[in-house]
């Protein structure tokens, strides 16, 4: 098939680069021409595990390519898909103009009938909006809901072995049905993965799919302060609640709250939706609460031990919101390194694959350095925080950090080195709601 991809961010890059992979003739169009640039010569806008190599691959056998013109791009194909972003606005809704931008480009620029797919992540009743935007095109257009399920880090393999392909479907439209059905049909093969619905469905799914993710995640969190206070160990709570099959023991890790492009601004979404529509979503409230108190916790357990926090140089191991990514958006550890900074700290960072995001981000801040080698940070400081638990740092060479730190505090914000003996080896530890050994 042909398709054409608008929008070459996270989303529309790994889309158009894994339906490539699997034989289709995808170009990414996106009007940023330094980065369609970059794309042509090999330089991708974002860090993800086995994409760089599989975008090589596929343009070097012309299935994929780039455009900056994307009015030019969607000419002649079959599919387009729609992966621009919607950012929230200061409402907590999102922002859709450059859904719409899209859209209506589409209607005046296609040359033939095609099935155009929003990807992106968009309310629900956007699907009835876009089919209202292009209903006078010469060429029909068939407007499919299609969100994306990708973890950032893991992205490549959920595209090529999903867990389901939900596929919003206006009734009766087996024009649509057909070519999604043909389209996703490679990544399907064991068993079927599309689960059809309407549109609305579609679109509410995503929403809720990820609010319910990042409410677990400020559960366990909550329940990680109580454990503080009773003398519980949360790894404990979690083995013990997790080992029941209806609950089951992904996204119950207790740590210093989400981050990351999709948890905070879906939950924000949904709530929006949900106060557009008359209903108020108070699990949703209460999770956004949470985890924005959560995102805290790490400085607090500074102030409490270190007290003022004036001249005091401060550790931070990870600053991307996962590890596998290079994305620093919302991460806690900025939350972190700000409340630091604004208290009069030092903070020495470092991160394995973001330290670039970070270095432009706090380009011509004093009292920050982000660092090429760990141990270089931990330097004379007088905490070492752990935020974002990449491989290096799972066991690191603590008797080189005994030595190397100005006072051997570590407050551990994944809960990694629990177990480690660490108040053995002559350091303070604590950990988020563990009993540190």
């Amino acid at each position: 098939m042909k398709i054409c991809v608008v929008g070459s961010g996270y989303v529309g890059l790994v889309t158009g680069t894994c339906f490539s992979e699997i034989g289709n003739h995808v170009v990414c169009a996106d009007l940023a021409k330094d980065k369609i640039d970059n794309l042509n010569q090999g330089i991708l806008p974002i860090y993800e595990p086995g994409l760089e190599e599989m975008v090589k691959r596929n343009a070097e056998k012309k299935r994929l390519t780039f455009s900056a013109n994307p009015s030019d791009a969607v000419k002649g194909v079959d599919v387009i898909f729609v992966a621009v972003g919607t950012p929230s606005r200061s409402d907590g809704g999102a922002h859709l103009g450059y859904v719409d931008d899209v859209a209506q480009m589409v209607a005046e620029n296609i040359t033939q009938e095609v099935v155009l797919v929003l990807k992106s992540t968009v309310p629900v009743k956007t699907n009835s909006r876009i089919r209202n935007i292009v209903k006078d095109s010469k060429h029909k257009v068939h407007v499919v809901s299609n969100p994306e399920f990708l973890k950032e880090g893991e992205a490549v393999a959920d595209f090529m072995r999903p867990d389901r392909i939900v596929v919003g479907i206006v009734d009766g439209d087996e024009y649509s049905k057909d070519v999604m059905q043909r389209l996703y049909h490679p990544v399907s093969l064991n068993h079927e993965k599309i689960v059809l619905m309407n549109p609305e469905s579609a679109e509410l799914t995503k929403y809720v799919a990820n609010t319910m993710l990042a409410m677990r995640i400020s559960f366990m969190n909550e329940v990680s302060t109580l454990c503080e206070k009773v003398g519980a160990d949360v790894h404990s709570v979690r083995h013990g609640v997790g080992s029941d099959a209806r609950i089951g023991t992904r996204f119950l890790y207790a740590g210093p709250g989400y981050g990351g492009s999709c948890f905070p601004k879906d939950v924000s979404a949904l709530v929006h939706t949900g106060r557009d529509n008359d209903v108020e979503i108070d699990l949703a409230v209460a999770t956004d609460r949470v985890n924005q108190r959560q995102k805290g916790v790490l400085v607090r357990k500074l102030r409490k031990k270190l007290g003022d926090l004036r001249g005091k140089k401060i550790c931070v191991w990870g600053i991307a919101f996962k590890p596998k990514t290079d994305d620093i958006r919302e991460s806690p550890a900025l939350t972190l390194i700000d409340a630091v900074l604004a208290d009069g700290g030092i903070v020495a960072a470092h991160d394995p694959i973001a330290a670039d995001n970070a270095r432009n981000l706090y380009k011509g801040k004093s009292n920050i350095s982000i660092v090429d080698d760990e141990y270089d940070a931990a330097k004379d400081a007088d905490a070492l925080v752990l935020v974002t638990e990449w491989r290096p740092y799972q066991s690191p060479d603590f008797e080189r950090l005994n030595d190397t730190m100005k006072q051997s505090y570590i407050v551990d914000g994944r809960n990694i080195w629990s177990t480690y003996h660490l108040k053995q080896m002559g350091f303070e530890y604590e950990g988020i709601g563990v009993i540190g050994k």
